[in-house]
């Protein structure tokens, strides 16, 4: 959408030489796709992220927030409105409190902030070390690998909430316990409401351990995601694994382990990773998104839900 000249000019007076127009979004996503988004401005703490997301709120536009990139496919069409690069990346360990905690804002790197956790001798993050995404992704969609979840480390989450009333628009900044962001698998009360509320930053719990302990965890989990994820560009995990099962098993049981259209290929490693294997278009991707769904749904009666978010336009 083209904005109005008044909320152009309202954008320019928050953002100044920050906004940017027509950006290529592929540089920004892992998978390496995606058009351009009619305006980008990063944003560099989480006090500027509730700043410019209540300024979007008053103004009426549409924005997407954009963290490391990962779990998202970016539509060849770009996004219309204003993207938010997350670039809110400070951590900090309170070792007095007990148990230890970690707070990180919305963009840090959650992978990161597990590593530094390990360096202090602190457990509880071990099976985050590689997760490519942010604290903010992780918090909306409840990450989760090795039987640790997000769910599981959440202490506090101070959130952004955008309510509408019948008689105004009401924006509140709040922390909210784990019981209020409303966790199911892969899923949070962020996640089913897009665009009301937006994560600032998290309070994570830690275990006091020791360098070695965790580090040695943290390899083993290392190694297994080297041995059983496909490296290069993708999204991550494609589809929720349904009750019981899980949804690589299925498509390559549906016998599409390694089918490929143009330069998007169904992972031959594991089946529920898409990779770009050079140019692929959002498209290509979708395609075979759908064409496994469909698939699976003929051969064994499932439904795969996406895991990965959709992000732009798609007709």
């Amino acid at each position: 959408m083209s904005l109005e000249p008044l909320q152009l000019d309202a954008l320019q007076s928050i953002l100044g030489d920050r906004l940017q127009t027509e950006v290529p979004l592929a540089r920004y996503t892992s998978a390496r796709v995606g058009g351009p988004a009619d305006y980008l401005a990063e944003v560099r703490s989480a006090n500027e992220l509730a700043q410019y997301v209540s300024r979007m709120w008053e103004l009426d536009v549409p924005f997407v927030i954009l963290g490391g990139g990962s779990n998202v496919l970016v539509s060849d069409a770009g996004v219309r409105g204003v993207v938010l690069l997350n670039h809110a990346r400070r951590v900090r360990f309170d070792l007095e409190a007990e148990p230890p905690e970690v707070w990180a804002e919305s963009g840090a790197n959650f992978g990161a902030v597990a590593r530094q956790a390990a360096s202090r001798g602190l457990s509880g993050l071990e099976w985050a070390a590689g997760i490519p995404g942010t604290v903010g992704g992780a918090l909306v969609g409840n990450a989760g690998a090795h039987g640790g979840d997000m769910a599981g480390n959440v202490l506090l989450a101070e959130i952004l909430h955008h309510e509408e009333t019948m008689q105004e628009e009401v924006i509140h900044r709040e922390r909210w316990s784990v019981e209020k962001m409303q966790y199911t698998y892969r899923s949070s009360i962020m996640k089913r409401q897009p665009g009301q509320i937006v994560a600032l930053s998290a309070w994570m719990r830690l275990e006091r351990s020791t360098h070695q302990s965790v580090q040695t965890k943290m390899e083993e989990y290392l190694r297994f995601r080297r041995r059983t994820q496909p490296p290069g560009a993708s999204m991550g995990s494609m589809f929720k694994n349904p009750p019981g099962d899980y949804a690589g098993r299925l498509i390559e049981a549906a016998g599409l382990k390694g089918k490929q259209l143009g330069a998007a290929q169904i992972s031959s490693l594991h089946a529920n990773f898409f990779v770009n294997q050079g140019q692929a278009s959002a498209a290509q991707i979708y395609n075979l998104i759908e064409t496994a769904q469909q698939a699976v749904a003929e051969k064994f009666g499932v439904a795969l839900e996406l895991e990965i978010e959709l992000v732009g336009e798609w007709n």
